[in-house]
């Protein structure tokens, strides 16, 4: 089951706080525990290379690709996890379907023009946190829910892979010390680990129809 053609084994990951992993060790981030799960069920991807940083919006995340010493190469796989902070921040969903289109489109181009070969991850709902006491927690799920939307909308149009989190970062309502970081705001490993699962289920279904074609 193992890739064989040169850059196949490589990842590119793309975001946030989400995928830089704020609050945890690195190898608690979801991206690198994602490659972990693989190389156990026997597909050998490399450690993947990141560009994200925690508060970033879409625009922000689009000006670091632009100055990225990654952009001029392909990979095996794309991961994109971005829009909370547009959320966050009250900007537009316009806006943000247009700037997500774009890096939607960048992403597929790293994977040597494979939509198949990107997975998007949809916005966690920060709102369940204790970091949200105070605050309208149902404007912010439904906020989180129209942006998702707008993900998947773009993401299965272009033949992507829309991977739903959004329902385990949930969970964090109801088990805080267990699913959240210190912080109280972001995940847990054991919650990026939930994550990474669900994302190796697709990449294993992907794979296994590849081969049979």
């Amino acid at each position: 089951m193992n890739p064989t053609l040169p850059g196949e084994q490589d990842v590119l990951s793309l975001g946030d706080s989400y995928t830089i992993g704020e609050s945890v060790e690195e190898k608690h981030r979801w991206p690198i525990q994602l490659v972990a799960e693989l190389q156990e069920r026997g597909v050998q991807w490399n450690q993947p290379r990141i560009i994200a940083k925690t508060g970033w919006t879409t625009d922000e995340l689009q000006s670091a690709i632009d100055q990225s010493p990654f952009i001029g190469r392909t990979y095996g796989w794309v991961t994109l996890l971005i829009g909370v902070n547009n959320q966050y921040r009250g900007l537009g969903a316009e806006i943000f379907r247009t700037d997500f289109r774009e890096l939607l489109q960048y992403a597929i181009e790293r994977a040597n023009n494979r939509p198949r070969r990107v997975l998007v991850l949809s916005i966690p709902d920060w709102g369940v946190t204790p970091f949200a006491r105070g605050r309208d927690t149902k404007k912010i799920a439904a906020e989180i829910d129209m942006f998702n939307r707008i993900k998947s909308e773009e993401t299965l149009a272009q033949n992507a892979h829309f991977i739903d989190i959004t329902d385990i970062s949930r969970d964090a309502a109801e088990y805080p010390s267990k699913w959240l970081a210190p912080d109280e705001l972001h995940p847990s490993g054991a919650m990026y680990w939930r994550w990474a699962q669900r994302a190796a289920d697709v990449v294993l279904q992907e794979i296994t129809k590849a081969a049979e074609l």
